[in-house]
C-alpha cells in the first residue's frame, strides 16, 4: 500500500515538473534561450524551444513507426518468398513480449506474496502466450496464497491433463489433500507422483510418512530403499531405518499366527542394528519362546554392550530365573563386563543382589549412584537396600520420600520435538518423525511416568515384606505409589 502511494506521488511530482518547465520556457523563451532558426530551400524557419521539443519528439515517433512498417513489410516479403509462418511470428512477437513480461511480473507478486496480483498477471500471461504449462503453475501457486483453494485444484487437475506437468499437478493436489487431513486419498496420490518422478527427495518423504502412518510397513521399505537406491539417504542411515521398519513389521505380524516369518523379520531387524534395544528384546524373547537360551544370551549381550536398557536386563533375569545364586550371579557378572561402567550395569547388579538378599553387595554394587544419579529406580533401590539391612523407619521413608518426586530417570523420547513416550514406537505420536525415538534423560514436566511395578524390578519385593512392624508403612508407601500410577494413567490417556 505506502509503495503504490509512493509510486503515484512521485509520477505527480514529474508531471508537475514537466508542466512547469514548459510553462517557464513558454513565457521566458525570448530573454534566456532564444529561438532555433531551421532553414529549409531559401525559406527560414523559427521555432521556439516548446515546439523543438515537439518536433524531436515527433521525429522520433514516426522513426519508430517507419521501423515497425519496414518491419512488416519484410514479414510480408518472407511471406510471399515461401515463409508460411513469418507475418504470424511478427505479430507474435509482440504477444510474446508482453505475455514473458506479465510473467516474471506475476513471480515477483507471488514472491512477494502478493496473491491477487500474481493471480490476475498470471491470467494476462496466459493470454497473451497460450501456454498453459508455464502460466498454471504461477496461477495455482496464487490462487493458494491468495486464499482460492478450490480454483488452485482445478488449475492443478488441468495440468494433471499434460503429460508435461502431471507430475505438479499430482503434487499439488497431494499437498492440498495432506493439509486437509485426507491421508488416505494423499497416500494413493503420494504414490502416483512417486512413480511418476522417483527420484524426487520431498515426495519421497511424505510417502514414507504416509505409508508409516498407516502401518504399511513393507511399502515404506520399498520406498526406504528407493531413496538408497537414488542417493538421497547415506547407507548407514538407511541400515538403522529399514531395522525400525524391520522391526515394526515383526511386531505386527507376532500378532497374528505367522511366528516364523515374525521371527525372521525381527532377526533381520536386529542384524542391521544390533543396537536396537527393541529388536534386541524382541528376538531374545521369541529365541527363549523356542528354548533357545544361548542365541538369546548372545543377542543381549551385544546389545547391552551398546545400549544397556532395563528391558534386556528383565529378559536376561528371565532366562537365569530358577537357577541358582552363585550361577545367577555368573551370569550376571559375564553380561556387566559388556558394559561395566554404566549406570545401567549397576543398577542391574543392584537389583540382582537384592532379588538374592545380599544386600551388602547391592549395595556396593549400586556405588553411589543414587546420589549422581538421583531418580525413581536408584532411590527405591537404595531404600530397600537400607530396609533389607535392618534400617529405621524414618531412614526408609526418607528414600522412598525423594523416590516419589524423582525424576524418572531415561526414557523414550523423540529427538525432533522432545516428546516423552512410555514405550518405544517406530514414529513420534506427536510429529510422526520415523526412527527419533532415544532412551535418555528428560525434564520432569516432560516426562510420561512409569508404571510402579517397572520403576526397580526385585526391589518391591523387598519393599512389601510382610513385616508387621513396618506394616503400617508399607500401607503408606503402597497408597504413595498407587496414587502416582493413577497420575500417570491420567497423563498417559490424554497424550494418547
Amino acid at each position: 500500500m505506502l509503495i503504490s502511494l509512493f509510486r503515484l506521488s512521485l509520477f505527480l511530482m514529474i508531471v508537475m515538473a514537466f508542466a512547469w518547465v514548459a510553462s517557464y520556457l513558454a513565457s521566458d523563451q525570448n530573454k534566456i534561450l532564444g529561438s532555433t532558426i531551421i532553414e529549409i530551400s531559401g525559406f527560414e524557419y523559427s521555432i521556439s524551444p516548446i515546439q523543438l521539443l515537439i518536433l524531436l519528439g515527433l521525429i522520433i515517433l514516426a522513426a519508430w513507426f517507419v521501423l515497425k512498417i519496414v518491419s512488416l513489410i519484410l514479414a510480408i516479403f518472407r511471406f510471399i518468398n515461401g515463409d508460411e509462418t513469418a507475418v504470424s511470428r511478427y505479430f507474435d512477437r509482440n504477444r510474446e513480449r508482453r505475455g514473458f513480461r506479465a510473467l516474471s511480473e506475476g513471480m515477483m507478486a507471488l514472491a512477494s506474496g502478493e496473491g491477487s496480483t500474481a493471480l490476475s498477471k498470471a491470467k494476462k500471461a496466459e493470454k497473451y502466450l497460450k501456454q498453459p504449462s508455464l502460466t498454471n503453475l504461477l496461477a495455482a501457486q496464487a490462487a493458494e496464497i491468495a486464499g482460492e483453494a478450490e480454483h488452485a485444484e482445478e488449475i492443478y487437475k488441468e495440468l494433471i491433463l499434460d503429460p508435461t506437468t502431471r507430475f505438479v499437478g499430482v503434487r499439488g493436489i497431494m499437498k492440498k489433500r495432506l493439509s486437509e487431513g485426507d491421508t488416505d486419498t494423499a497416500l494413493k496420490l503420494a504414490e502416483k507422483a512417486f512413480s511418476l518422478k522417483p527420484k524426487h527427495e520431498e515426495t519421497q518423504d511424505v510417502l514414507i510418512g504416509l505409508q508409516t502412518r498407516g502401518s504399511d510397513w513393507r511399502g515404506a521399505r520399498k520406498t526406504l530403499s528407493a531413496k538408497l537406491k537414488y542417493g538421497s539417504l547415506p547407507k548407514d542411515i538407511h541400515k538403522r531405518r529399514d531395522a525400525v521398519l524391520a522391526l515394526s513389521e515383526a511386531a505386527e505380524i507376532i500378532e497374528t499366527d505367522k511366528r516364523i516369518e515374525a521371527q525372521v523379520t525381527a532377526i533381520e531387524a536386529n542384524r542391521m542394528s544390533p543396537d536396537l534395544v527393541p529388536a534386541a528384546a524382541l528376538v531374545a524373547k521369541e529365541y527363549l519362546t523356542d528354548d533357545k537360551k544361548k542365541n538369546a544370551i548372545k543377542v543381549i549381550k551385544k546389545a547391552w554392550e551398546s545400549q544397556p536398557h532395563p528391558d534386556l536386563a528383565a529378559i536376561y533375569s528371565e532366562i537365569y530365573e530358577g537357577e541358582n545364586s552363585e550361577d545367577r550371579e555368573k551370569a550376571f557378572k559375564l553380561l556387566a563386563k559388556m558394559n561395566p561402567k554404566h549406570v545401567e550395569t549397576k543398577i542391574m547388579m543392584a537389583e540382582m543382589y537384592l532379588q538374592a538378599e545380599d544386600f551388602p553387595n547391592a549395595r556396593r554394587s549400586l556405588g553411589d549412584t543414587y546420589e549422581t544419579v538421583p531418580n525413581v529406580r536408584t532411590l527405591t533401590i537404595i531404600a530397600a537396600i537400607e530396609k533389607g539391612e535392618g534400617a529405621d523407619d524414618s531412614v526408609i521413608r526418607k528414600w522412598l520420600t525423594k523416590a516419589v518426586s524423582a525424576p524418572r530417570g531415561p526414557q523414550w523420547v523423540c529427538e525432533n520435538c522432545s516428546t516423552v513416550h512410555s514405550a518405544w514406537r517406530p514414529t513420534c505420536f506427536n510429529c510422526n518423525a520415523l526412527d527419533t525415538l532415544t532412551w535418555m534423560d528428560v525434564p520432569e514436566t516432560n516426562a510420561e511416568l512409569a508404571s510402579g511395578s517397572e520403576r526397580a524390578p526385585f526391589v518391591l519385593d523387598v519393599l512389601n515384606s510382610n513385616d508387621t512392624e513396618t506394616a503400617q508403612f508399607d500401607l503408606e508407601v503402597e497408597q504413595s505409589l498407587t496414587e502416582l500410577d493413577n497420575v500417570e494413567i491420567e497423563d498417559d490417556s490424554s497424550k494418547s
